[in-house]
């Protein structure tokens, strides 16, 4: 991460206790009653829907790996902060880095589903602070938070949202851009995003080994991300359909 750079409790169940007396009752006639729900039952689904496990969505790098022959699958890497966040994109094995967003908050989070979409993405390895002992950093809270919330979004499309360490990336992206022959004040421009792209970079050379899936918390939306995006008819064969 640059140094430009950083960007319910669950339902609870009321349970009702009526008070019962300890006196005696009188003897009645009792007829036999329907039977009824408990006030704490609850009902059950009309589709059980189970939680998706990680290693049924790879990310595009590892399924890269062990499948020579598969095919598609875009990458935007995001380096956030505080107050600018920078993005890269890989298109199969290119990778470079792409803007610069001056944004917080939900038109951050916005602006980055419109350009998934416009790039035709399926997936976000956004930088994750860590120490170089792998600890993470006070500022790791807050990319997670925001993470959270992206991947709730993205899951409605059925895009991915991955956590990669970024540890030692914001140098890695300065030495690059010196060795580039970019003058100081591109550097001090393009620093977040070519943060980003040393993140998918690292990404790729690991083949996606480490990373963190971000699942959101509902069933639902881990379904539809167990079902991917929708395919692009033009581009994939229907050899390649399941």
């Amino acid at each position: 991460m640059s140094t430009h750079s950083l960007g319910a409790a669950p339902p609870f169940q009321t349970q009702f206790h009526l008070p019962i007396k300890n006196a005696a009752l009188p003897s009645l006639k009792t007829t036999p009653t329907p039977p009824q729900l408990s006030l704490t039952q609850t009902r059950k689904p009309r589709h059980a829907i189970r939680a998706v496990s990680i290693d049924e969505i790879p990310p595009n790098a590892l399924r890269r790996k062990r499948d020579s022959n598969w095919r598609g699958g875009f990458s935007v890497g995001v380096d956030l902060g505080l107050s600018r966040t920078g993005l890269a994109l890989s298109k199969g094995f290119s990778v470079r880095p792409l803007t610069v967003l001056n944004l917080r908050g939900q038109k951050l989070e916005v602006q980055l589903l419109e350009i998934a979409k416009q790039q035709e993405a399926d997936e976000f390895i956004i930088g994750l602070p860590r120490w170089s002992d792998g600890k993470e950093t006070p500022q790791s809270n807050k990319v997670r938070s925001v993470a959270g919330r992206l991947a709730a979004s993205a899951a409605e499309r059925g895009w991915r949202v991955y956590l990669q360490d970024e540890n030692g990336t914001s140098i890695e992206a300065m030495n690059r851009m010196i060795n580039m022959g970019l003058s100081r004040s591109d550097r001090q421009s393009q620093i977040d995003a070519y943060a980003a792209m040393m993140v998918l970079e690292r990404y790729f050379s690991m083949s996606g080994e480490g990373i963190e899936l971000v699942l959101p918390k509902n069933l639902d939306l881990q379904e539809r991300l167990r079902r991917g995006p929708p395919k692009d008819v033009d581009y994939f064969s229907e050899d390649d359909e399941d």
